[in-house]
C-alpha cells in the first residue's frame, strides 16, 4: 500500500465570503469533472481524458496567490487549473467537444487547453514538457523587466524527467521568477512514488539546486493557499525560484482507460476520507461559516453553470474542412 494521507489540520482564520468562494471553486471543478466523465462515456468527448477529482484544493489554493498578470503552465490534467484560473466552463467544455467555440478553437482538446487572455499556456501532453516552457516565459519576463512570475504545475512523475533537473538548474542559475508547483498524487501514471524515486521527499530535490522548498497537505485548501502565498511572495521578491510540493491524491484512474491494478480500493477509500471538499465543508460548518442552505445554493449555481456549459458545447460549430490547414504553418503575407 502506498503512503498514508497526511493528517494535518489548518486553523487559518478565513472570512466567510472568501471561504464560500474557495468552496464554490472546488465544487465547480468536482462537478465539471463528473459531467465530463459522463460525456466521455457517451462519446461526446473523444481522445484522452485525465480527471482532477481529489486534487481540487491544489488548483484553487494556488490560484488565489497569483495575479491575473502571472503566467500559468500546466500538465494534461489541467481542467481544474483552467477553471480556477478563470477560463469559462463553456469554453473548456466546447474545447473538449472539439468545437470552434472552445478556448483553443477545438484543436487542442482535453489535454491542450490554452487561453492567452488569462495567460494560461497549456495543457501540455508531454510529461515534464511544461517545465522548459516555464523557464522560457520567466527568462523572457526577466529580460524585459516584467514583474510577473510563472507558475508551473507538474506531477511527481515529471520529477524523474531530465527536463525537471535542467529547468531547476537554469532557474536557480539565472534567478528566474518561477514557482515550481509539484502535485504529488503518489502515482506517475500507474507507478507508485517509491518505485520511481529513491528519495520520496520531493522537496529534497530542490536542495541540490539551492532552491528553497516546502511541502504542504494538498487536501487542505487553506493550507495550500497559505503555502502558495509564501512561495509566491518569495519568488516575486526577486530571490529566484521556489519549489512547492502539494501532497495530494487522485480519486479516479490516471485516465479514462485506467484499470487501476496498481492500487487497492481500500487505499482509495482511505484517501477519500480526506476529500478536500468534504474536509472544508465540515470545517466551515463547525466554524459557523456555512449552512446547509448555503451549500444547497452553491450546488445549484454550479449545476446551472455546468449544464449551461454542456449546452454551449452542444450548440457549438465544427471547424469547416477547408480550414484544416489553418494554424499549421505560419502564413507568409506580402507587405
Amino acid at each position: 500500500m502506498n503512503a498514508a494521507p497526511m493528517n494535518t489540520t489548518v486553523t487559518t482564520p478565513v472570512e466567510r465570503e472568501h471561504a464560500l468562494h474557495l468552496l464554490h471553486q472546488m465544487l465547480r471543478i468536482r462537478r465539471f469533472e463528473a459531467r465530463a466523465a459522463e460525456l466521455y462515456g457517451a462519446m461526446k468527448i473523444r481522445g484522452f481524458l485525465h480527471l482532477y477529482d481529489g486534487e481540487e484544493a491544489v488548483a484553487v489554493g494556488v490560484m488565489e496567490a497569483l495575479t491575473p498578470d502571472d503566467n500559468i503552465v500546466a500538465t494534461y490534467r489541467e481542467h481544474g487549473h483552467a477553471l480556477a484560473r478563470g477560463i469559462s466552463a463553456g469554453a473548456i467544455m466546447a474545447e473538449m467537444y472539439g468545437k470552434q467555440e472552445g478556448c483553443a478553437r477545438g484543436r487542442g482538446g482535453s489535454m491542450h487547453l490554452f487561453d492567452a487572455a488569462t495567460r494560461f499556456y497549456g495543457g501540455n501532453a508531454i510529461v515534464g514538457g511544461c517545465l522548459p516552457l516555464a523557464i522560457g516565459f520567466a527568462l523572457a519576463d526577466k529580460m524585459r523587466g516584467q514583474e510577473r512570475i510563472t507558475c508551473c504545475f507538474f506531477g511527481d512523475g515529471a520529477v524523474a524527467e531530465g527536463e525537471f533537473h535542467e529547468s531547476m538548474n537554469l532557474a536557480a542559475l539565472w534567478r528566474l521568477p518561477v514557482l515550481f508547483l509539484c502535485e504529488n498524487n503518489l502515482y506517475a501514471m500507474g507507478t507508485a512514488l517509491e518505485r520511481h524515486q529513491s528519495v520520496t521527499d520531493l522537496t529534497r530535490k530542490a536542495a541540490s539546486y539551492d532552491v528553497p522548498a516546502a511541502a504542504v497537505d494538498g487536501q487542505d485548501v487553506l493550507a495550500v493557499e497559505a503555502a502558495a502565498r509564501t512561495a509566491v511572495a518569495a519568488v516575486r521578491s526577486g530571490a529566484g525560484p521556489y519549489f512547492l510540493e502539494c501532497r495530494t491524491y487522485r480519486f479516479r484512474g490516471h485516465s479514462a482507460f485506467d484499470t487501476e491494478l496498481y492500487r487497492t480500493k481500500d487505499e482509495v477509500e482511505q484517501w477519500k476520507q480526506r476529500d478536500p471538499i468534504r474536509l472544508f465543508i465540515h470545517l466551515l460548518m463547525d466554524e459557523g461559516l456555512l449552512s446547509e442552505t448555503d451549500l444547497a445554493e452553491l450546488e445549484r449555481k454550479v449545476a446551472d453553470e455546468i449544464e449551461a456549459a454542456v449546452a454551449f458545447a452542444e450548440a457549438g460549430t465544427w471547424e469547416p474542412v477547408e480550414d484544416l490547414e489553418r494554424f499549421v504553418y505560419s502564413e507568409r503575407r506580402s507587405p
